[in-house]
């Protein structure tokens, strides 16, 4: 007697064949995906909904959108791959009507419908929004940089063109010493070497024109930057010494729920001038009168903390520790005191620091305080090593002060930011694998973001309130 589970007979012919949504049971993730898209206004979301008068008919794009999201809600990125998993996935022939799109079409409609695709990953926000799982409109913003398809080597500044050039010229030094060194062996051998070391600089030089034609670019370029694959993947610095060459995806993640409720694409390097212009979208699509962002100290910028208290939005950002003279063991700018009854600084040892002008540095106005009293001073060791201790207060600095009372308040804001914002990141970069995006180009690289953010949020969703619950929600 066999203690095997045994399969059917493939050669096994059935009277009542069975129906291909008998093999998708009711908690089944396809089904999600088909409902919501299904409850799409496609037409007003900026999808083409009107087929063609003449010609072959097309497939309507809530098929390929379905397409789509289900592919990145299972980590099949790649249009071949989606082509192929159309013909043989039984959850994909349920939800696609037995339809299978070439690669090439399913490649297009990406590229075709960025803002379409963009615009679902909004409305599920909107959706999770008509859940309440917003409710505590608190959010974490912070950036992450992402792979290009774009090689090092194949991305150009001035100083690694220069560097180039440099070993090019070095190279073809040491292969012309070579060649004298040949010409003292036997004639066999010499003109063996000699051919090999004219062809290596034939192609040294053709390399060193390429430069040249490429530095001629680079000097019209506004960025400083050319990149040969993706024209818009620039380089970035990262906690690696050599970096990478991608893009900057900004996000703000509900603290409660851990969801996306705004992405931006960037090929900005710095996240300094990103807080204002994320904590806004967040705060439209969360539909929240007062929110709270959180972000950590690479935000930490005068202006843009202002902008977000004008906005209603209470910010709160670590301080970066750059402080020589606090280094140096002599007295922080903290240690200054400012009184906005008087508009003076109060010093350590208790003498006040009188506003003496105004100037303007980098675009920012900075106001310039100091005491007479420095050069009699008792403590001066501690304080300062030049004659006066100048303390430059900028425009924006009440902001500053105030976010920091707020912050020092609430200590545990730091450890909730990285508990928050870190975990969407390492998930989405797991999925995408070691080349992250497949597309070049900054719109169609923020199609791609869309898709990955959607499929996020949906897995989320569907684990935080169940399968059947958000159907009913979608029915509704």
């Amino acid at each position: 007697m066999k203690r095997f589970i045994e399969g059917d007979n493939r050669q096994q012919i059935t009277l009542l064949p069975e129906s291909l949504d008998e093999y998708i049971n009711a908690e089944n993730p396809v089904r999600v995906v088909d409902l919501f898209v299904d409850q799409l206004d496609l037409g007003g979301l900026g999808f083409s909904v009107e087929p063609a008068a003449t010609g072959r008919p097309s497939y309507h794009p809530s098929t390929l959108l379905k397409l789509y999201v289900y592919g990145y809600l299972n980590r099949i990125q790649s249009s071949r791959r989606l082509e192929r998993e159309a013909q043989r996935n039984v959850e994909l022939m349920w939800l696609l009507g037995r339809l299978s799109p070439d690669f090439k079409t399913i490649a297009d409609f990406r590229r075709d419908n960025g803002e379409g695709i963009r615009n679902a990953c909004r409305q599920f926000v909107v959706l999770c929004r008509q859940l309440n799982l917003f409710a505590q409109a608190v959010v974490a913003i912070d950036g992450s940089k992402f792979k290009a398809v774009n090689a090092h080597d194949r991305n150009f500044t001035r100083g690694k063109l220069e560097k180039r050039m440099q070993e090019i010229d070095r190279c073809i030094e040491r292969y012309l010493t070579e060649m004298d060194t040949a010409d003292r062996q036997p004639a066999e051998i010499a003109q063996a070497r000699t051919t090999r070391l004219k062809e290596k600089m034939a192609t040294l030089k053709a390399r060193m024109e390429q430069l040249k034609e490429i530095q001629s670019q680079l000097d019209q370029s506004p960025t400083g930057q050319i990149s040969l694959t993706d024209p818009d993947a620039r380089a970035m610095a990262t906690s690696t010494s050599r970096g990478l060459v991608g893009y900057n995806v900004q996000t703000a993640v509900d603290t409660q729920h851990h969801l996306i409720v705004a992405h931006e694409v960037t090929n900005i390097g710095s996240d300094r001038r990103q807080l204002a212009k994320m904590a806004r979208q967040a705060k439209v699509a969360m539909a929240a009168p007062d929110l709270q962002v959180i972000a950590d100290r690479g935000y930490y910028h005068g202006e843009e903390i202002h902008a977000c208290e004008e906005s209603g939005i209470t910010p709160f950002v670590s301080k970066p520790m750059t402080s020589l003279a606090k280094a140096n063991g002599r007295f922080d700018k903290e240690d200054f005191v400012f009184e906005p009854k008087t508009g003076e600084y109060q010093c350590p040892a208790g003498s006040r620091l009188i506003w003496r002008f105004s100037t303007v540095e980098r675009g920012a106005l900075i106001h310039k305080y100091w005491s007479s009293d420095c050069p009699r001073c008792a403590m001066k060791e501690k304080c300062t090593p030049s004659p006066y201790r100048r303390v430059a207060r900028g425009e924006y600095e009440s902001s500053l002060e105030a976010m920091q009372k707020r912050l020092d308040k609430k200590p545990e804001a730091m450890r909730t930011r990285r508990q928050t914002v870190e975990h969407p990141f390492g998930t989405l970069k797991d999925w995408m694998g070691a080349t992250h995006f497949l597309t070049r180009t900054l719109e169609r690289v923020s199609t791609e973001m869309s898709l990955h953010v959607l499929a996020y949020n949906l897995k989320r969703v569907m684990k935080i309130i169940g399968i059947a619950d958000l159907k009913a929600a979608m029915q509704a």
